[in-house]
């Protein structure tokens, strides 16, 4: 088939590298190329760079909703369109555009966390399985019928970071289940239980604050979900009496027989960082000062030795 590919985040990498290999790949759609790091160096998407190692057109409109984009689109003539991961909501003159309609790849298990972070949402959720949706898509956000769907477990220390390659790794697969069923005419339409669905909102540095007075269980999760971005983080006091300073975590174990006031330091030694929380306390094994690199606690505690007591937060 001649496909669209409209997509801009690195998750799509592998579907993306299925249909050049097994279809004909006629566009790639992506955002626009974002200033990246300290320096701010413009970086294309991980999903332009594939395209162009190929040879294949790229389109990077600021708004694929205008009329221009559309009309660029159209010339494409695509007889599929599939989305995973860009980042804006498509018109319905784009949906109308191929001949056998448009799909979109969602990384979870519809209805179920509908928006822009649903994999982090999944482990915040305490979900224990999660997977990867291809659904026919409408006007709304993710609220199309559904084609099938792929489920992976989630794992006990899965994390944000690691849940997403595997869901990644996972999408070649559904697309070869989906698309000759597309060829055959005999790809289902199953909507979804609007009654069931819930929202995963787009992540920013704030989702990352932790509330210490939560259960430990949910910080733990949070932590979890959140690694390797925005991470979750706390204040810590600067020992020279400034002002406290951020304390990235990425990793933390329970401790269910533990107790203390919550965000009290209750130990600090070459196994952790022991705090108080809500309910139980949590280890902080992993860390990242301010202006620091990520480091495990016994290396930061070597040259920031931190006394019991010490509130965080």
């Amino acid at each position: 088939m001649r496909v669209v590919y409209i997509g801009t985040g690195d998750i799509g990498l592998p579907a993306l590298a299925w249909l050049i290999r097994e279809h004909e790949v006629a566009a790639v759609v992506a955002q626009p190329d974002k200033p990246v790091g300290r320096k701010q160096i413009l970086t294309p998407p991980p999903t332009k760079a594939l395209a162009l190692e190929h040879g294949i057109p790229v389109l990077q409109p600021r708004r694929i909703r205008d009329a221009a984009s559309v009309a660029e689109l159209a010339a494409f003539a695509p007889d599929l369109i599939v989305v995973m991961a860009y980042g804006q909501i498509l018109s319905k003159a784009i949906l109308d555009l191929p001949r056998l309609g448009c799909l979109n790849l969602h990384a979870s298990l519809l209805p179920a966390h509908r928006g822009a972070a649903p994999i982090q949402a999944a482990i915040l959720a305490g979900d224990r399985e999660t997977g990867t949706t291809i659904m026919w898509m409408d006007e709304g956000l993710d609220t199309g019928d559904m084609l099938l769907a792929h489920k992976l477990p989630i794992r006990r220390r899965e994390t944000g970071g690691s849940l997403h390659d595997r869901l990644a790794a996972l999408s070649p697969a559904v697309l070869a289940e989906a698309l000759p069923l597309i060829e055959a005419g005999t790809a289902p339409r199953i909507p979804q239980e609007t009654a069931r669905a819930t929202y995963a909102a787009k992540l920013s540095r704030e989702t990352g604050l932790i509330d210490w007075r939560a259960p430990s269980a949910v910080i733990e999760r949070q932590v979890r979900a959140l690694n390797p971005w925005p991470a979750s983080s706390t204040r810590i006091p600067d020992a020279a009496g400034g002002p406290s300073r951020q304390l990235k975590v990425f990793s933390v174990i329970r401790c269910r027989k533990s107790s203390g006031e919550p965000g009290i330091v209750l130990r600090a030694d070459k196994r952790g960082i022991l705090v108080g929380t809500g309910e139980g306390a949590l280890l902080l094994r992993e860390i990242q000062m301010e202006g620091k690199r990520r480091m495990a606690v016994r290396d930061f505690l070597s040259g920031h030795p931190l006394a019991p007591g010490v509130k965080l937060g």
